[in-house]
């Protein structure tokens, strides 16, 4: 593969070719991380920023309605939309189980959009391994708005704010209970709070669910990198598509904030550190997938069970073994 002629038609806005690098840089054989790792360095040339926006909230509540609703009001003002949809994967061949793509149908038709659902296979946090440096081939190719919705919420769910300049929590209305035991948590991350669903006999809920959410945002403590009034909760509509246009203005405003104030740059700085020294552990977890690896494991594990050696012990010879 010729990784600068694809970098070149990546920043040229080739579909083909971002469809082409996303898969390259998914893959795990060590001759394509190589390729990738050239073609991440040789993206760099692309001065192309575009906002980043994370997407989490409960199974149901509607993520892919509002993903697909929220894409195209942005397309129809002539900004380009890039979808990165991480699906859980299926314990039987790895691939996506829910297959977002075919539930924004229209999305997916829209010219200004680009949908790519991968598979979140054994990594925790809501998103794929490599959805960071799909994000980044994404704005390289010149996509205005990235947006990046998780597998659903929890503990580990969170993962996504390190690669995102927003980060949006979708509820539903009356839907606090599901969120006990990780509603603080992902509260005093999230930027913006959207009560999805406001609509028919379940818009008087959803104004009392903001009412309370909104309450309880200004309970926390205030955040550096946030004007005044943020973060914030508010109310919308996917099915009816209301509210969203007003949704868009509140994110547009904090991002515009960020950026005059230097928090945007100082995050994504953050940010890099953050996934360079992720990189460093998976790299260092992944020599422990080798079948040398493996085979040392077994055999000092061996001897661990027997009473032989101590776990400590056995621990620290494994490691030397890895350094040799």
């Amino acid at each position: 593969m010729n990784i600068p002629e694809l970098a070149d038609k990546i920043i040229t806005q080739d579909r083909r070719a971002l469809a082409r690098a996303i898969t390259l840089i998914e893959s795990t054989k060590p001759a394509h991380r190589a390729q990738a790792a050239e073609l991440m360095e040789a993206l760099r040339r692309s001065d192309h920023q575009a906002i980043r926006i994370g997407l989490s909230g409960t199974p149901g509540v509607g993520k892919s309605t509002f993903i697909e609703s929220f894409g195209m009001m942005l397309t129809a003002q002539g900004l380009r939309v890039a979808v990165l949809a991480v699906d859980p994967s299926s314990a039987r061949s790895g691939g996506s189980i829910l297959g977002d793509k075919t539930r924004m149908e229209r999305l997916s038709r829209d010219p200004g959009a680009f949908i790519r659902p991968s598979p979140s296979q054994t990594h925790l946090g809501g998103v794929a391994r490599r959805t960071r440096e799909a994000v980044a081939v994404c704005e390289a190719a010149g996509f205005d708005v990235v947006l990046i919705e998780t597998v659903g919420v929890g503990q580990s769910e969170t993962v996504v704010a390190e690669m995102s300049d927003l980060f949006i929590l979708l509820l539903a209305p009356a839907g606090g209970d599901e969120l006990q035991g990780v509603k603080r948590g992902i509260m005093e991350m999230a930027d913006v709070i959207l009560v999805n669903k406001a609509d028919g006999d379940l818009k008087p809920a959803a104004t009392r669910t903001c009412s309370d959410y909104a309450g309880a945002l200004r309970l926390l403590r205030k955040r550096p990198q946030d004007p005044e009034g943020f973060p914030k909760a508010l109310m919308v509509s996917a099915v009816e598509e209301h509210g969203l246009d007003k949704a868009w203005e509140e994110m547009t405003t904090l991002t515009g904030w960020r950026r005059e104030n230097g928090h945007f740059d100082t995050r994504r700085a953050e940010q890099a550190r953050y996934w360079f020294e992720q990189e460093v552990r998976h790299s260092l977890l992944a020599r422990l997938e080798t079948p040398e690896a493996k085979a040392a494991m077994q055999d000092i594990a061996g001897q661990v069970a027997e009473g032989r050696i101590v776990p400590s012990l056995a621990a620290q010879e494994m490691l030397a073994k890895l350094r040799d």
